[in-house]
């Protein structure tokens, strides 16, 4: 086998004549996905659940075999395709009776903010970091958590937000990137201080270095007290 050989690395062993099979059967395969969308009633991956983004990938999957691979057949493709369609229409009727696999499949909401500071216990079950949540958050316009009575990230994957009214907003811990936030282990000035990692405020001395009592974080920010812009 010749090394960098341009024919064999764009054609292989297929004739050009197969591109035009390439591109009748990407058609093929994109109007059965497109169908199984339509049937299911979704619109995007960020309102799909943990079990629609796995048929999805199986879909996927079985659409790019029969688009790029000469010997897979069209027709057993579209049985998987139907096969899948008639297993999540059952799957969501099975939902509909049992709560305990709908929890199993779909999972459960999880309360990230809870009167003002992370719910930190929550937060460490759901498999991603408080820097992550915090962005979530940013991507709707929270500076910091003292502004959020109650923040769900539901099962899609969103983020269901609860405000307090700006004569409610306690002092919390900002969000911002590190960047802009000044962050100590030795505290400079009296005040209200948060944890970086957990946003557990403390009212702490000058020259205080603790750690916090809810996370063990040696790192704190000074308290945010600003109000939403609305």
């Amino acid at each position: 086998m010749k090394a960098f050989d341009l024919h064999r690395m764009a054609f292989d062993k297929v004739p050009p004549d197969f591109l035009w099979e390439v591109a009748l059967r990407s058609l093929y395969t994109f109007i059965l996905v497109f169908l199984f969308l339509k049937i299911t009633g979704r619109r995007g991956v960020r309102q799909m659940s943990l079990f629609e983004v796995l048929i999805i990938l199986t879909l996927g999957s079985a659409a790019g075999d029969v688009a790029f691979y000469d010997d897979v057949p069209m027709v057993p493709v579209f049985v998987v395709f139907v096969s899948l369609a008639l297993l999540y229409r059952l799957v969501m009727w099975l939902m509909s009776k049992s709560e305990k696999l709908e929890d199993l499949l779909e999972g459960k909401p999880v309360v990230i903010v809870e009167e003002g500071q992370l719910a930190w216990e929550k937060v460490r079950g759901a498999n991603m970091t408080e820097f992550e949540f915090f962005m979530e958050l940013r991507l709707n316009s929270v500076e910091q958590l003292g502004q959020v009575r109650l923040a769900i990230m539901e099962t899609n994957g969103q983020i269901s937000i609860y405000y307090y009214h700006d004569d409610d907003v306690k002092p919390g811990l900002c969000i911002l990137p590190e960047s802009f936030v000044a962050r100590f282990k030795t505290i400079p000035e009296t005040g209200e201080y948060a944890c970086i990692r957990c946003s557990h405020v403390e009212a702490m001395q000058a020259g205080e270095h603790q750690l916090c009592p809810r996370c063990a974080n040696p790192e704190w920010s000074k308290v945010s007290r600003a109000k939403r812009i609305t």
